[in-house]
């Protein structure tokens, strides 16, 4: 049996098509199911539905097979004991630091000034500011980013942007592009070894499909 972890949303959707070139098709939509483990149209291939942050857990200690993760949830986890073979370039967007319109972000950074940072992405926002040198209190939010300088609590945000459509609406500015994100295929590395003959062909499909 080979398991899947997949996230709801964007990430399902856009997996659908690279599972297909696999032979693989999970029989009920989650977000219309209250199932969080779905079958699929073969016997041995299943799916199960976790938080996109809880993908690389899964994988890691061999609950799946296989996850389709962010590259900014993997980032986050460490990547231990993950093996990433592919970059399915699919849920583009970008890891960036956002401030309100009208902070002068540059020369807070030129002047040395210690910024308070809200975001959920604590490891990257840390190495991005101390590659700059630039001094910071990351300030751990899982909500919405866009509140916190709205409310007085931080000065900038470091979070995904796709169109810019959010910060826009709260009045806030893209200052700096830290990353390009884009979802990876993971795979348990014990799964690998012991479920070869199962595994790579999906995995060759999956590299076919997005090539």
């Amino acid at each position: 049996m080979i398991t899947i972890a997949l996230s709801k949303g964007r990430i399902f959707e856009e997996t659908l098509p690279l599972l297909a070139a696999a032979g693989i098709a999970p029989e009920e939509d989650p977000e219309k199911s209250r199932k969080l483990i779905i079958a699929t149209n073969r016997l041995d291939v299943r799916v199960v539905i976790v938080r996109a942050s809880d993908v690389p857990t899964y994988v890691q200690y061999g609950a799946a097979d296989l996850g389709i993760a962010g590259k900014d949830v993997l980032i986050e986890h460490g990547g231990a004991g993950l093996y990433q073979p592919l970059d399915l370039k699919i849920a583009k967007c970008r890891m960036c630091v956002a401030v309100p319109a009208g902070f002068d972000y540059a020369a807070a950074v030129r002047r040395g000034a210690r910024l308070k940072v809200a975001t959920k992405y604590i490891a990257t926002a840390r190495e991005h500011f101390a590659a700059k040198g630039v001094h910071v209190d990351l300030i751990k939010l899982y909500g919405s980013m866009e509140l916190a300088p709205l409310a007085g609590l931080a000065d900038a945000i470091v979070d995904l942007v796709s169109s810019g459509g959010t910060l826009k609406a709260n009045n806030l500015v893209e200052v700096e592009e830290i990353m390009a994100i884009s979802s990876r295929l993971v795979v348990n590395q014990a799964s690998l070894k012991m479920k070869r003959a199962l595994l790579q062909p999906v995995l060759d499909a999956i590299e076919g499909a997005i090539q």
